[in-house]
Protein backbone atom coordinates (compact mmCIF):
# COMPACT_ATOMS: atom_id res chain seq x y z
CA UNK A 1 0.00 0.00 0.00
CA UNK A 2 1.29 3.40 -0.98
CA UNK A 3 2.79 5.48 1.81
CA UNK A 4 1.56 8.73 0.21
CA UNK A 5 -1.99 9.47 -0.86
CA UNK A 6 -2.80 11.17 -4.14
CA UNK A 7 -3.67 14.84 -4.16
CA UNK A 8 -7.36 15.48 -4.72
CA UNK A 9 -8.20 17.10 -8.05
CA UNK A 10 -9.87 19.98 -6.25
CA UNK A 11 -6.52 20.85 -4.63
CA UNK A 12 -4.56 21.02 -7.90
CA UNK A 13 -3.61 24.03 -9.93
CA UNK A 14 -4.81 24.35 -13.52
CA UNK A 15 -1.23 23.74 -14.69
CA UNK A 16 -1.03 20.47 -12.73
CA UNK A 17 -4.41 19.39 -14.09
CA UNK A 18 -3.19 20.19 -17.60
CA UNK A 19 -0.07 18.05 -17.14
CA UNK A 20 -2.16 15.16 -15.83
CA UNK A 21 -4.49 15.48 -18.82
CA UNK A 22 -1.51 15.29 -21.17
CA UNK A 23 -0.27 12.19 -19.33
CA UNK A 24 -3.73 10.62 -19.58
CA UNK A 25 -3.79 11.23 -23.34
CA UNK A 26 -0.38 9.59 -23.68
CA UNK A 27 -1.12 6.51 -21.54
CA UNK A 28 -4.91 6.25 -21.46
CA UNK A 29 -4.66 6.75 -17.69
CA UNK A 30 -2.65 8.68 -15.13
CA UNK A 31 -0.20 6.22 -13.57
CA UNK A 32 0.15 6.29 -9.79
CA UNK A 33 3.74 7.47 -10.24
CA UNK A 34 2.55 10.76 -11.71
CA UNK A 35 -0.36 11.07 -9.31
CA UNK A 36 2.16 10.94 -6.48
CA UNK A 37 4.28 13.66 -8.08
CA UNK A 38 1.32 16.06 -7.81
CA UNK A 39 2.46 16.76 -4.25
CA UNK A 40 5.39 18.61 -5.85
CA UNK A 41 4.15 20.17 -9.11
CA UNK A 42 7.62 21.29 -10.29
CA UNK A 43 8.85 17.67 -9.98
CA UNK A 44 5.75 16.40 -11.78
CA UNK A 45 6.39 18.80 -14.65
CA UNK A 46 10.13 18.11 -14.81
CA UNK A 47 9.73 14.34 -14.76
CA UNK A 48 6.91 14.35 -17.30
CA UNK A 49 9.03 16.48 -19.62
CA UNK A 50 11.92 14.07 -19.11
CA UNK A 51 9.72 11.05 -19.89
CA UNK A 52 8.53 12.73 -23.09
CA UNK A 53 12.07 13.63 -24.10
CA UNK A 54 13.63 10.25 -23.29
CA UNK A 55 10.88 7.78 -24.14
CA UNK A 56 8.91 9.49 -26.90
CA UNK A 57 11.68 11.30 -28.79
CA UNK A 58 15.26 10.59 -29.80
CA UNK A 59 16.95 8.21 -32.19
CA UNK A 60 16.77 4.90 -30.35
CA UNK A 61 13.73 2.70 -30.94
CA UNK A 62 10.91 2.65 -28.44
CA UNK A 63 11.44 -1.11 -28.06
CA UNK A 64 15.07 -0.57 -27.12
CA UNK A 65 14.23 2.16 -24.60
CA UNK A 66 11.37 0.19 -23.02
CA UNK A 67 13.70 -2.82 -22.76
CA UNK A 68 16.32 -0.72 -20.97
CA UNK A 69 13.56 0.49 -18.63
CA UNK A 70 12.45 -3.07 -17.89
CA UNK A 71 15.94 -4.46 -17.37
CA UNK A 72 17.30 -1.59 -15.27
CA UNK A 73 14.14 -1.78 -13.16
CA UNK A 74 14.50 -5.54 -12.86
CA UNK A 75 18.15 -5.09 -11.80
CA UNK A 76 16.95 -2.59 -9.19
CA UNK A 77 14.06 -4.87 -8.08
CA UNK A 78 11.39 -2.26 -8.90
CA UNK A 79 8.23 -4.28 -9.54
CA UNK A 80 6.24 -1.14 -10.48
CA UNK A 81 8.51 -0.15 -13.37
CA UNK A 82 8.98 -3.75 -14.55
CA UNK A 83 5.19 -4.09 -14.71
CA UNK A 84 4.68 -0.69 -16.36
CA UNK A 85 7.32 -1.15 -19.03
CA UNK A 86 6.47 -4.77 -19.73
CA UNK A 87 2.96 -3.43 -20.45
CA UNK A 88 4.51 -0.72 -22.63
CA UNK A 89 6.41 -3.36 -24.64
CA UNK A 90 3.15 -5.27 -25.15
CA UNK A 91 1.39 -2.05 -26.20
CA UNK A 92 3.88 -1.59 -29.04
CA UNK A 93 3.34 -5.15 -30.26
CA UNK A 94 6.16 -7.07 -28.57
CA UNK A 95 5.12 -10.67 -27.94
CA UNK A 96 5.29 -12.45 -24.60
CA UNK A 97 7.99 -14.76 -26.04
CA UNK A 98 10.13 -11.80 -27.10
CA UNK A 99 9.65 -10.12 -23.70
CA UNK A 100 10.80 -13.36 -22.01
CA UNK A 101 13.87 -13.37 -24.26
CA UNK A 102 14.62 -9.74 -23.35
CA UNK A 103 14.30 -10.47 -19.64
CA UNK A 104 15.95 -13.89 -19.48
CA UNK A 105 18.45 -14.17 -22.34
CA UNK A 106 19.16 -10.96 -24.22
CA UNK A 107 21.28 -12.88 -26.74
CA UNK A 108 18.06 -14.50 -28.04
CA UNK A 109 16.15 -11.21 -28.26
CA UNK A 110 15.51 -9.55 -31.60
CA UNK A 111 18.03 -6.71 -31.38
CA UNK A 112 21.07 -5.79 -33.43
CA UNK A 113 24.53 -6.23 -31.92
CA UNK A 114 24.67 -2.46 -31.37
CA UNK A 115 21.30 -2.44 -29.57
CA UNK A 116 22.33 -5.35 -27.33
CA UNK A 117 25.58 -3.55 -26.53
CA UNK A 118 23.68 -0.37 -25.63
CA UNK A 119 21.35 -2.34 -23.34
CA UNK A 120 24.27 -4.09 -21.65
CA UNK A 121 26.09 -0.78 -21.26
CA UNK A 122 23.07 0.93 -19.66
CA UNK A 123 22.70 -1.98 -17.24
CA UNK A 124 26.38 -1.86 -16.27
CA UNK A 125 26.16 1.90 -15.80
CA UNK A 126 23.24 1.32 -13.45
CA UNK A 127 24.94 -1.40 -11.41
CA UNK A 128 28.67 -0.59 -11.61
CA UNK A 129 29.26 2.86 -13.10
CA UNK A 130 32.77 3.18 -11.68
CA UNK A 131 33.85 -0.09 -13.30
CA UNK A 132 33.17 1.09 -16.86
CA UNK A 133 36.48 1.42 -18.65
CA UNK A 134 37.75 3.08 -21.81
CA UNK A 135 37.92 -0.42 -23.29
CA UNK A 136 34.18 -0.79 -22.64
CA UNK A 137 33.57 2.43 -24.57
CA UNK A 138 35.78 1.27 -27.42
CA UNK A 139 33.87 -2.01 -27.64
CA UNK A 140 30.57 -0.15 -27.67
CA UNK A 141 31.77 2.19 -30.41
CA UNK A 142 32.95 -0.78 -32.52
CA UNK A 143 29.31 -1.86 -32.71
CA UNK A 144 28.55 1.48 -34.39
CA UNK A 145 27.03 3.20 -31.36
CA UNK A 146 27.34 6.97 -31.62
CA UNK A 147 27.96 9.30 -28.72
CA UNK A 148 24.35 10.52 -29.04
CA UNK A 149 23.02 6.95 -28.82
CA UNK A 150 25.19 6.21 -25.79
CA UNK A 151 23.90 9.33 -24.04
CA UNK A 152 20.29 8.49 -24.95
CA UNK A 153 20.63 4.93 -23.58
CA UNK A 154 22.19 6.29 -20.39
CA UNK A 155 19.43 8.91 -20.16
CA UNK A 156 16.83 6.13 -20.15
CA UNK A 157 18.82 4.30 -17.47
CA UNK A 158 19.08 7.50 -15.45
CA UNK A 159 15.38 8.26 -15.42
CA UNK A 160 14.42 4.73 -14.41
CA UNK A 161 17.04 4.46 -11.71
CA UNK A 162 15.48 7.56 -10.16
CA UNK A 163 11.90 6.33 -10.67
CA UNK A 164 12.81 2.94 -9.17
CA UNK A 165 14.10 4.48 -5.97
CA UNK A 166 11.19 6.95 -5.72
CA UNK A 167 8.53 4.28 -6.28
CA UNK A 168 10.08 1.71 -3.97
CA UNK A 169 10.69 4.21 -1.16
CA UNK A 170 7.04 5.21 -1.22
CA UNK A 171 5.72 1.73 -2.05
CA UNK A 172 3.51 3.13 -4.79
CA UNK A 173 0.77 0.70 -5.77
CA UNK A 174 1.24 -0.99 -9.14
CA UNK A 175 -1.49 0.07 -11.55
CA UNK A 176 -0.40 -1.71 -14.76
Amino acid sequence: MSRIRSVETTQMTKKTESILEEIKKAFGMVPNLFKTYTHCPPLLEANWNKVKAMMMQGNLSRKLKESIAVLVSKDNSCAYCVSAHTAALKSIGISDDEIRAIEQDLARADFSAKEKALIDFARRANLEPLKISDTDFQSLRRTGASDAEIIEALGVMEIFTAFNKFLDSLQIDIDF
